[in-house]
C-alpha cells in the first residue's frame, strides 16, 4: 500500500468520525492515527525515538 492509499483511507476513517461523532471524535481519531504513525515508523525503522526528543544521531 502507497502513502496515496493510506492517506485516502485515513481520510475516509477521519470522515466517518466527523459523520458518527462529530468533532470531538474527529479530534480523538486524529491523535490516535497520530500516535499510531509514530509507533508505526519506528517499528519500521523509519524513525528512532532520538528523532522524536531532538537527539541527532552524531551527538
Amino acid at each position: 500500500m502507497n502513502a496515496t492509499q493510506t492517506g485516502l483511507i485515513a481520510g475516509l476513517v477521519l470522515g466517518v468520525a466527523v459523520a458518527v461523532g462529530g468533532f470531538t471524535a474527529f479530534l480523538i481519531t486524529l491523535a490516535v492515527g497520530a500516535i499510531g504513525l509514530v509507533i508505526g515508523r519506528i517499528l519500521d525503522g523509519e524513525m528512532e525515538l532520538g528523532d522524536l526528543f531532538g537527539r541527532g544521531k552524531d551527538r
